[in-house]
């Protein structure tokens, strides 16, 4: 066989048997018969089969053309998106033909999160949708995303198939997927474009039916030709052609050099005759040889079962036919094996990092002198076998085709004007969901390959792999060296399913609620702490501040003396909050409804306590008022230095699914507190907690453009600044001592009781939530502007923090306390020096200025201050005191 035929090398295209047979024909753009061949199903929906020759699925083709070919259409659409809609985009994938396809279409995007569809389901994962394929011979798509907000957003979904036909599946993915995720913008992609005049205009009617922009982009285009009763000639073709064969002995699965014969597949748990007499054993299920590890779990890569054949570590068994190599890939722990339920650019990146080391080990399997090498992959699992070719490719001295298995029966005719020149059959390993039957390889046989590197997920490392009649014997039967590399198969675990290992302490309290702690209603928060308020832990402020920077305590050990504030200034904070309140609400309802469109559908709110408390409450009452959510709301403690309570995010993991955890907090000053929850998650997950708490912080005002998630960026008086605990529901700022405080206690906090006359935390509730139904209709337009920009963090505050540091001669930026909210606590809790002030500043500052009159602070206006102000904190008392240790030294 002409191992060039199926490319067009040697001048006859590989679709003339099937044209002149059924009168079929290809037209289009000149490039159009280069890419794609014909063959015939056996099928009864469709006769033809469009074979295309850099798909890497039926021809086996170079891994840097099938790799390529994904990347350039990727690339095109971030042209088309532009920077900011591809920083938003999602791709989706289907499968099987495709997953690869989509795979390389997002790396060519760079920054999106990909999703195959699947016709695997998988125990334990929720289906996220579904949506059939008509034509196809398995019709049934399930969509299974490890985490469920993945469709969630308005940024454009980006839909990859091979070919863009009639359209009717894109077309039936996105009405279901819209009815339930809808976003303004859909992007088809395809190799080919090859729709009909009839159906060339339905794509733009759908667009117009639905509300959104579809766009469409392919890298070639063209159309089928078909003559009338096609269906039914292809269909007598297939079966005089397979009868002819068999009555002479022979098979039209194989060239001439490379008879195959069809082995009966396994069924139904009973063994059924093989080659020669030989009985297959009855699957062994893969799970069931897991012991103490359920194939389910979160996070991790299930192990494949023990080799049915293990007489050597690397060399399994030798057979006449040929030599089977097993590899072990050392694929690192708990990377995803593809996009079934989701691959992230962090998984990406992982995989491009572990690519030269597991491909270095598959090296040293090929024989030396072998010249052709195949890397075979395995129906839907494309991608890591493709990036795996494509490594192999650079170190390798053999020419290197990549392409895999698949479900699809398709004649084989050993013509060279015929796409599908050979074809290996052998019975499914992987307990297909709809039962066993018939698998195929083609073009593989007879095709001089030297080596074949198969390439299977863990789920399909069976016996039916192993059997004589599997896929690894066939193989052996063609070629003189079978080399196998088992990928883990990647299953989400069940929920909680982390939290609840013997690591996690046996008792966790429940949260504490008001009025038994705290002065808000049990409904509106529950604190993820325990109760210190019969512990003396007060201190005057410059005592406090004194007494840290003699002993090198933390800041966290005790707390400064609560401000109770005069009547003037218990007047000024009720004249700021009916000025502000519409304006908050506002931000209120911008900010939750991003985090119900982008994070989460059903968010479990998790304030910063205390500051973000507020935050969190109001944002619960936006869901409630306006979309009749009654969201979970906790507060929790993160302390400077030594990040957030571990103890806490335990509880968290062990009743809620950790991905829907959205952290809250007030505003963001500089980014300290940003920056510090990153680092706490990232080493809370290093120790073995739960995997899934995004970490990123959504703020009412992020005046410093610390984070993405925020109802403005605007630096403005947040009345709940004005005030400590009488705002916040009388609670206390948390406490970390030792010896108040266990390895498996809850951080510490005070609930002021005998504060009560002067507490206006719920009142300052009430009368922002009294202002949501005027905001309405302005938080939608704000919210739609807001999710079309960009939001990427530019740390703008970050960087003036640092020049005012040295402008001032402070020499350290943590001094310096950036924006209404931080200047008001500077003046509140500690040693303040000087404020700037922005010139100009009203109202917003009436309660700083205040405030500095009381404590004889001076009050410096300023020209350029990106913030309303900044507060100065002295260094004679503070240096270190606020570093990023937390702890203080002696000046």
């Amino acid at each position: 066989m002409n191992n060039a035929v199926n490319n067009g090398d040697d001048g006859i295209w590989s679709g003339t048997w099937v044209a002149e047979r059924l009168g079929v024909e290809l037209v289009g753009d000149d490039t159009l018969t280069g890419l794609l061949g014909l063959a015939l199903r056996r099928n009864p929906k469709r006769a033809h089969l469009l074979v295309s020759n850099v798909l890497g699925k039926h021809v086996p083709q170079s891994p840097s053309v099938v790799h390529g070919h994904g990347l350039a259409l990727g690339r095109r659409v971030r042209e088309l998106l532009g920077a900011e809609e591809t920083a938003e985009a999602v791709v989706l994938g289907y499968a099987e033909t495709a997953t690869g396809l989509g795979h390389s279409v997002a790396d060519g995007l760079g920054t999106a999160p990909y999703l195959h569809s699947t016709r695997r389901p998988v125990a334990g994962v929720a289906q996220a949708g579904g949506f059939e394929e008509s034509h196809s011979h398995a019709t049934s798509h399930l969509l299974l995303p490890e985490d469920p907000a993945l469709l969630v957003g308005d940024g454009p979904l980006v839909l990859v198939d091979d070919e863009f036909s009639t359209g009717n599946t894109v077309l039936n993915t996105i009405r279901a997927l819209h009815e339930r995720y809808p976003r303004r913008r859909y992007v088809v992609v395809a190799l080919v474009d090859m729709r009909s005049a009839a159906d060339a205009g339905r794509l733009d009617d759908f667009a117009r039916e639905i509300g959104a922009r579809v766009d469409l982009v392919t890298a070639a285009s063209g159309t089928v030709l078909l003559p009338d009763g096609v269906l039914e000639k292809g269909q007598e073709l297939v079966a005089r052609y397979e009868a002819e064969a068999a009555a002479s002995g022979d098979r039209p699965s194989a060239g001439p050099s490379a008879p195959v014969t069809r082995f009966p597949a396994f069924v139904g748990g009973t063994a059924r005759t093989g080659p020669e007499g030989t009985a297959t054993a009855p699957r062994q299920s893969a799970e069931a040889d897991v012991q103490g590890n359920p194939s389910g779990a979160r996070g991790t890569a299930r192990p494949a079962i023990a080799d049915p054949h293990p007489e050597d570590d690397r060399t399994l068994r030798t057979r006449p036919e040929g030599h089977l190599t097993r590899v072990d890939l050392h694929w690192p722990r708990g990377l995803p094996d593809g996009g079934r339920h989701g691959f992230t650019p962090k998984h990406r990146a992982r995989l491009e990092t572990a690519l030269p080391a597991m491909t270095a080990r598959l090296a040293e399997a090929i024989p030396e002198g072998a010249s052709r090498v195949l890397v075979l992959g395995f129906e839907e699992l494309m991608y890591a076998p493709l990036r795996l070719a494509r490594e192999l490719e650079q170190v390798v001295a053999a020419e290197v085709r990549y392409s895999t298995t698949t479900r699809s029966p398709v004649l084989a005719v050993d013509d060279p004007g015929y796409a599908i020149r050979s074809r290996i059959v052998f019975p499914a390993h992987d307990e297909p969901a709809d039962g066993p039957g018939e698998r195929y390889a083609y073009n593989v046989a007879g095709s001089g390959f030297d080596a074949v590197v198969a390439v299977v997920d863990s789920a399909a490392d069976t016996r039916e792999l192993h059997a004589p009649d599997g896929l690894l014997s066939q193989l052996a039967a063609h070629t003189p060296h079978v080399v196998l590399a088992v990928v883990p198969s990647y299953v989400p675990e069940p929920l909680y399913a982390a939290a609840l290992s013997e690591e996690r302490p046996a008792m966790l309290p429940e949260p504490l609620r008001g009025p038994a702690f705290s002065s808000y209603p049990p409904e509106e928060v529950g604190w993820l702490l325990q109760d210190l308020s019969d512990v003396t832990l007060e201190a005057p402020t410059e005592e406090r501040e004194e007494a840290i920077q003699s002993g090198g305590a933390h800041y966290a050990e005790s707390l400064p003396v609560e401000y109770q504030p005069s009547e003037q200034y218990q007047e000024l904070f009720h004249a700021a909050l009916e000025t502000s309140a519409a304006r908050i609400a506002q931000a209120v309802g911008v900010v939750t409804e991003t985090v119900i469109a982008e994070r989460s559908p059903r968010p479990v709110l998790v304030s910063l306590a205390r500051a973000g408390t507020p935050v969190g409450v109001l944002m619960r009452r936006w869901a409630q008022f306006r979309h009749g959510l009654d969201l979970p709301h906790y507060a929790v403690s993160i302390v400077r230095g030594r990040g957030i309570d571990a103890n806490a995010l335990r509880w968290l993991a062990a009743h809620h699914d950790p991905r829907d955890v959205v952290f809250v907090d007030g505003w963001t000053g500089k980014g300290a507190i940003t920056r510090e929850l990153a680092a706490a998650v990232e080493e809370f997950e290093a120790g073995g907690g739960a995997a899934g708490f995004d970490a990123e912080i959504a703020v009412l005002a992020d005046p410093g453009s610390c984070v993405r998630t925020y109802g403005t960026r605007d630096d403005f008086l947040i009345p709940s600044a004005c005030l400590n605990s009488t705002v916040s529901g009388l609670i206390s700022r948390t406490v970390l001592r030792a010896d108040l405080v266990g390895p498996n206690d809850f951080h510490g906090a005070k609930f002021y009781r005998e504060l009560a006359g002067t507490d206006v935390s719920v009142a300052f509730l009430d009368a922002v939530a009294a202002r949501f139904p005027e905001v309405a209709d302005a938080v939608g337009g704000a919210v739609k502007e807001l999710l079309a920009s960009d939001r990427t963090p530019s740390w703008e505050g970050w960087r003036a923090v640092e020049r005012i540091s040295e402008e001032y001669g402070i020499h350290d930026v943590n001094l310096v306390k950036p924006g209404v909210g931080e200047t008001t606590r500077v003046l509140l809790r500690r040693v303040p020096w000087k404020i700037l002030a922005r010139a100009g500043a009203g109202a917003d500052l009436d309660h700083v200025r205040l405030l500095a009159g009381q404590r004889g602070v001076p009050v410096e206006e300023v020209g350029d201050l990106p913030y309303t102000c900044v507060g100065l904190i002295h260094p004679q008392f503070t240096r270190g005191a606020t570093g990023a240790d937390g702890k203080a030294v002696t000046v």
